[in-house]
């Protein structure tokens, strides 16, 4: 009995058994002309294994789906009560916000692209070339203040040109969004206590130069106190026991009189033994007595479990 050629394990050994004939005469053993590995198209073979055009890494997009959401005419862009925010009206509404740096994406999301076109007034009566403008969507369920926004907070106390101190910038997922919303002539102070978040924060902010990361810890604001200025929003993610006392150090320090304070309560965080409500109530009670009024409170569900975000005016004296 003479061996078949091997031509690897999808060649024209034809499987386990190719042409060996094994069994009786016409049969081909244990694969036959069936071709187990071979032409059937296995692991390689014609009907789409993890190489054929089927497979994981074909022509039809594989894992990463396409770059974007579709956008152009079917999409509209209409401006959100919040300045430098927006909501994108097509099959589903979505809040974005205009793309700081258009054609990358921070973490993944879904990117929107709109043409707008001049009025004929403005080129001279010439037909002027579609502009492209590229907008960001903000998933709420990956964003407190993305939650905040959607739950319907009146105020988020920063808008184009606005200077924000965002405490527990972790990597960067909504400060890359707040960075769109205050604009080039804005600027975003990110606080990060942990390294390795602090590593794609830096990253990031590579490619923005409206944030500056700092990585240290917000319970020390003397450390960074020389490269953060007077701001006018504060942003609290931390998730800390001592938040509200966090909050307060970096208010009397970096904040302007009557600027705002956005903070982000995880009741489990600061007391897994009390209800929610009683830890937020007892949360704003602290920050009264640290000179910030609180203005609004809202929970952040169906997206945060068990959270609450708190806006607060500040007055200095």
């Amino acid at each position: 009995m003479a061996f078949a050629p091997r031509g690897g394990r999808a060649g024209g050994r034809g499987g386990r058994g190719g042409g060996r004939g094994g069994g009786p005469p016409g049969r081909g053993g244990r694969g036959g002309s069936r071709g187990g590995f071979g032409d059937r198209g296995g692991r390689g073979g014609t009907r789409g294994g993890r190489g054929a055009p089927r497979g994981r890494g074909a022509v039809r997009g594989g894992r990463g789906g396409k770059p974007g959401a579709r956008g152009g005419a079917k999409t509209i862009i209409e401006p959100h009560r919040h300045p430098g925010t927006f909501i994108a009206r097509g099959k589903e509404d979505m809040l974005v916000t205009r793309n700081l740096t258009p054609g990358e994406a921070v973490y993944g999301e879904k990117r929107i692209s709109t043409e707008v076109t001049s009025q004929p007034g403005e080129t001279n009566g010439e037909v002027a070339p579609a502009t492209k403008i590229e907008y960001r969507v903000w998933n709420p369920f990956r964003s407190k203040l993305a939650a905040g926004i959607l739950g319907g907070i009146d105020e988020i106390f920063m808008k184009p040109g606005s200077k924000v101190l965002y405490l527990g910038a972790a990597s960067g997922t909504s400060v890359s969004h707040v960075s769109d919303i205050v604009g080039p002539d804005g600027t975003v102070f990110a606080v990060e206590f942990s390294h390795r978040s602090g590593r794609d924060l830096i990253n990031m902010a590579t490619h923005r130069p409206n944030i500056i990361p700092i990585i240290e810890d917000a319970r020390h604001p003397l450390k960074y106190r020389f490269l953060v200025s007077m701001v006018d929003c504060i942003f609290a993610d931390v998730a800390q026991p001592d938040q509200a006392r966090i909050v307060a150090m970096n208010a009397h320090l970096f904040l302007k009189t009557g600027g705002g304070i956005l903070i982000s309560i995880k009741a489990n965080c600061i007391d897994s033994t009390a209800p929610p409500e009683q830890v937020f109530a007892r949360e704003v009670v602290k920050l009264r007595e640290e000179r910030m009024k609180p203005r609004e409170q809202i929970t952040l569900e169906p997206f945060e479990r068990d959270h609450a975000m708190v806006a607060c005016v500040y007055n200095k004296f």
